[in-house]
């Protein structure tokens, strides 16, 4: 049975002590993100992540994000960078944003699915903020259903099958903006994978400045 946890009942201590405590464990566990629910475990822990793809009927060949709660923890991926990916990344996070980037250091290869030579990066704001343990992160949904936005909208059988639940109450129900970033240095352009939560045109205004084209 899960370990259940409310940000507003339990206070952000005992939520970001329990998620961290998860995560090193080798547990999976579904928490808030920005503006959906999502699952998130260890990234470099197969297992961990292997029970989260069969939680969701979900073809393991198919990449996923990892995702940050500080500055801190993203050093690891900013140090790889290239000086105007890493300003076009500080430009956008945290924020309601996936950034695909080239990982040509392979970098949390299981993550990557089938196409280990790119990674895809969030760090949001939130009640979470602060942490510095990364996880491997999806939506907490079956496969081909909608994401959830509430607590109460988790489908029961992963809601009960994970070691964390933590409520974080009413999202805003938008996915984040898919940004590739990979042919920033070769053309000068980035492009938008998926249209979410920061419209394109937000997106200009923050890159401005920052590169050529869009």
């Amino acid at each position: 049975m899960s370990k259940r946890l409310s940000i507003e009942a339990d206070g952000a201590d005992a939520v970001h002590h329990a998620f961290e405590q998860a995560i090193a464990d080798g547990g999976t566990a579904v928490f808030p993100a920005d503006g959906l629910y999502g699952l998130a475990c260890d990234p470099t822990n197969g297992e961990a992540i292997q029970r989260i793809h069969r939680l969701k009927d979900r073809d393991a060949g198919k990449p996923s994000a990892i995702m940050y709660f500080s500055n801190e923890a993203m050093r690891e991926i900013i140090d790889s960078v290239t000086p105007i990916v890493r300003a076009m990344v500080a430009a956008l996070l945290p924020g309601p944003v996936t950034l695909i980037v080239d990982n040509p250091e392979g970098r949390y290869p299981l993550a990557n699915g089938d196409t280990p030579e790119r990674l895809g990066i969030r760090q949001i704001d939130g009640p979470l903020s602060g942490l510095v343990v990364p996880v491997f992160q999806t939506s907490a949904n079956h496969s081909g259903e909608p994401p959830p936005a509430r607590a109460e909208d988790v489908h029961e059988q992963i809601a009960a099958s994970v070691d964390l639940f933590i409520d974080g109450g009413q999202l805003t129900g938008k996915p984040s903006t898919v940004v590739d970033l990979t042919e920033v240095e070769a053309g000068g352009r980035w492009s938008v994978i998926r249209e979410g939560a920061l419209s394109y045109g937000d997106l200009e205004s923050k890159l401005g400045g920052l590169e050529l084209g869009g």
